[in-house]
């Protein structure tokens, strides 16, 4: 049995990683696509999908209000939502409003294999608790994770792609100014001076 995933993710090396690695396990079918438009627009001509993964980051998500829309759509048996923020809550949130399951991005290869398997087959996936960042934890998953908020990650994981304000602001939907708030804020909480430091911080850190 083939199983269809429809790998969503404007992050173009993970997703060519993730293409690249389904492609090279026995049974599985993929697509990628770089937003939420590109992947509603293949579950509709394309599907059914036997698993949608979604990176609640990605351009037209608007957090998980694009997961709820792709949830309400027929043309996939399962959605999952995927994030380099793997807060607890977030992973909570996804999850109550139906989602199949909440992949890390820091999960092995291996294991996120494992997990669309598991999904494709009608099951639920919940990561790890360890894989998670929260208040409960007794250990921090990240320094620089904990001090950020889930937005500042966010900013700053696009930062490290080189991305301008502008085009940040557009993947968000915030306006400029308020992106750069974020990334004056980011100097400050990252003990750097200019964008390409925050991004060699964060590099070196091994959070993106």
């Amino acid at each position: 049995m083939t199983i269809r995933v429809l790998i969503a993710d404007d992050h173009s090396l993970l997703r060519d990683t993730l293409e690249l690695f389904f492609q090279q396990e026995a049974g599985i079918e993929t697509v990628g696509v770089a937003d939420l438009p590109a992947a509603l627009a293949a579950m509709e001509a394309e599907g059914p999908f036997d698993l949608v993964l979604l990176d609640v980051a990605m351009p037209g998500m608007h957090g998980l209000d694009g997961l709820e829309r792709a949830l309400s759509m027929p043309g996939a048996r399962a959605v999952a939502a995927m994030s380099g923020n793997a807060s607890r809550e977030l992973a909570e949130r996804a999850l109550a409003l139906g989602a199949a399951g909440f992949l890390p991005k820091t999960l092995p290869a291996r294991t996120l294999a494992q997990a669309v398997r598991f999904m494709a087959t009608g099951e639920r996936y919940a990561p790890p608790p360890e894989v998670l960042t929260g208040e409960d934890r007794t250990e921090p998953a990240h320094p620089i994770a904990e001090r950020l908020t889930a937005r500042e990650l966010q900013v700053l994981e696009r930062l490290c792609r080189g991305k301008a304000n502008k085009e940040i602001a557009r993947d968000l939907d915030v306006m400029e100014p308020t992106v750069k708030l974020h990334v004056k804020t980011l100097y400050r909480k990252l003990g750097v001076a200019n964008r390409t430091q925050a991004a060699i911080a964060a590099k070196e850190a091994g959070l993106f």
